[in-house]
């Protein structure tokens, strides 16, 4: 198996789960947060949602600058939005492993705030990164909803709060 196509597998994988956590999150919740320095909600989910863009972004460019690209927060306003632009984050993120070369996963990609270079490193170490970002920030997010008293879903097994 090719390292695409785990990854492919991988990014399936943490879909189902992806997708059951956040249909999970309440619409009258977007806007809370656990701290101050917390994301709220709808930052997080946006962010979770929009980490398989990632991919493509890893394979069409060199870097991302901070610094020439200011993050800009999808408007979501309901969970019903929230998957929809899940799902069409994880397209985007499955068509560029269709279409990328496993060569290409060498080249070098760098994460950067104008001359603060964060990071260079190999695509398939970026891809990887993302995937890792995913699982974090969904993991960040079940605590979230527990603060929240939401029944969670599983992710690799069940939770305390559906049966065995």
């Amino acid at each position: 198996m090719t390292q695409i196509e785990l990854f492919t597998q991988e990014l399936e994988n943490e879909a189902v789960t992806t997708r059951k956590l956040l249909s999970a999150v309440p619409n009258d919740k977007f806007d809370w947060a656990p701290h101050e320095k917390s994301m709220t909600i709808k930052r997080l989910t946006a962010h979770i949602a929009e980490l398989p863009n990632w991919i493509g972004m890893t394979f069409t460019t060199n870097e991302l600058d901070f610094e020439k690209n200011p993050y800009r927060e999808e408007p979501i306003y309901t969970t019903e939005e929230l998957l929809t632009y899940f799902e069409k984050c994880l397209n985007d993120g499955r068509k560029h492993l269709a279409l990328s070369k496993e060569n290409s996963l060498s080249e070098l990609w760098t994460l950067r705030n104008g001359a603060t270079i964060y990071s260079t490193r190999p695509k398939h170490e970026v891809l990887r990164m993302t995937m890792s970002q995913i699982i974090h920030h969904r993991a960040q997010l079940g605590v979230y909803l527990r603060l929240l008293n939401v029944k969670l879903p599983g992710s690799y097994g069940p939770t305390a709060d559906e049966s065995f």
